[in-house]
């Protein structure tokens, strides 16, 4: 046994999920193991330290022996964690062997804002949904917020073998081992293994681990952002689980409940995390993108509402009924950095043919709106109807894989298609250069 290990034998309370007892010396975060189970310290009152277990508590007993390890939860960085799957604790669950490395602290503070750049830089992901109307910069903090009916594991995924980034972190909570083993296999399929990082809690591992997971995940995006100055895209899915789990943590210790049964924390514990993303002058950066699981849509359900004013946009997925598929929804996601790179690190054209295609579905919200309450349809609408459908099928559709000016060209050839140069009404400069339809 260690020197700076401290033992005691005398636990004063046991609840579902922590046991206290009298300690000293003992920091916040601090690992041990209570009657062989790991814990960690959640809470110090004095010399009153209260510890949740993992494992839950089920057949402790007061006089357990709790061993003190004397450090924080950790994680050995190197570049050996590419292309490997590990757990909460950063142990190995792919049968590979243990990283060697540099051993870090987890859940550390995030970046000091004098050492923070304005983010400048394109992160293209593939799908038009995002990188023609919600375009990602790096050093970004934003959400998708998705019904759990939706394919957000399957999006992440796209995500991470389209996006044009150095390095993938995943941080997988409360995964069915279906969904594990799903993006295990399309990394190894399409041969990318070798720069993604994954840390998966599974269904069958105790809640509370999760709580782990995005730090172990961005104690990684740090090592790759500061120390090789790389390009980080960390993806997390799914929030709303790390959430619950900070609740269940929150109420076996009788903490009083805030809205929707949230802990009174949850705005600080969300922050901790999104805070992270980061662009540094050294051309290293850290870029999050999370999944938020809605509960019935609700946006206004602490986790989303708490969510939406930490990040700096939001990404809204849903059923398109007319093309039959998943669409990034135009009219309720948000890039709020996307004016930094459109038309300055994409073509020129790209932030008014963003406008029109907007405005144009817009119109034809409109019209579906006039033809469901029987009023007769102007011949402007159903060219607007028609446009709609192509759109959401060539561009909103999450399955779309394109480059930035592929997209931009689709655009325009849907312009010319159902559209006269006036109805399009874009800067002339560009219209000489990129219409494809008749003219007036």
């Amino acid at each position: 046994m260690s020197a700076f290990q401290k033992v005691y034998t005398k636990i004063s309370q046991v609840t579902k999920a922590t046991c206290s007892l009298k300690a000293t010396g003992v920091g916040f975060d601090e690992l041990a193991y209570i009657h062989g189970r790991l814990a960690q310290v959640v809470k110090i009152w004095g010399d009153e330290i209260t510890l949740q277990v993992f494992s839950g508590t089920e057949g402790i007993p007061t006089n357990a022996e709790v061993i003190f390890l004397g450090k924080a939860p950790t994680l050995k960085v190197s570049d050996e964690l590419c292309g490997r799957f590990f757990n909460a604790f950063g142990q190995p669950i792919d049968g590979g062997p243990e990283v060697d490395g540099e051993e870090r602290e987890i859940g550390g503070p995030s970046v000091n804002p004098v050492q923070r750049k304005q983010p400048s830089e394109l992160i293209a992901t593939g799908i038009a949904g995002i990188d023609l109307n919600n375009t990602l910069v790096s050093g970004q903090k934003i959400p998708f917020f998705a019904d759990p009916d939706q394919p957000f594991n399957q999006v992440m995924a796209n995500v991470a073998m389209k996006a044009q980034t150095d390095r993938i972190i995943l941080g997988g909570m409360g995964l069915t081992n279906d969904d594990y083993l799903y993006f295990k296999n399309l990394f190894e399929n399409a041969g990318i293994l070798d720069h993604i990082v994954s840390f998966v809690n599974t269904t069958e591992a105790p809640p509370v681990e999760r709580l782990l997971v995005p730090d172990m995940a961005l104690t990684a995006a740090e090592y790759f952002a500061v120390d090789k100055n790389e390009k980080v895209l960390v993806l997390l899915t799914d929030m709303t689980l790390y959430a619950d789990a900070l609740s269940i943590v929150s109420n076996r210790m009788d903490q009083i409940p805030s809205k929707d049964s949230m802990p009174g924390s949850l705005y600080s514990d969300l922050a901790k995390i999104y805070e992270k993303a980061v662009q540094f002058p050294s051309g290293g950066s850290i870029t999050i993108i999370a999944v938020t699981t809605l509960s019935g849509g609700d946006i206004t359900h602490a986790i989303p509402d708490n969510t939406g004013y930490i990040t700096e946009g939001q990404l809204f997925l849903r059923k398109d009924t007319e093309i039959g598929k998943v669409i990034v929804d135009p009219f309720r996601s948000l890039s709020r950095l996307k004016q930094l790179v459109i038309g300055k690190k994409t073509r020129a054209d790209h932030p008014q043919v963003m406008n029109a295609c907007i405005r144009l579905y817009a119109d034809a919200a409109n019209a579906r709106t006039k033809m469901e309450n029987g009023f007769d349809l102007t011949d402007y609408d159903n060219r607007v109807l028609d446009f709609a459908k192509e759109y959401s099928n060539d561009l909103l559709a999450i399955d779309v894989d394109l480059k930035i000016e592929q997209m931009l060209d689709t655009a325009w050839n849907l312009f010319g298609k159902y559209f006269t140069k006036s109805e399009v009404s874009i800067k002339k400069e560009f219209m000489d250069q990129y219409w494809t339809g008749k003219e007036e």
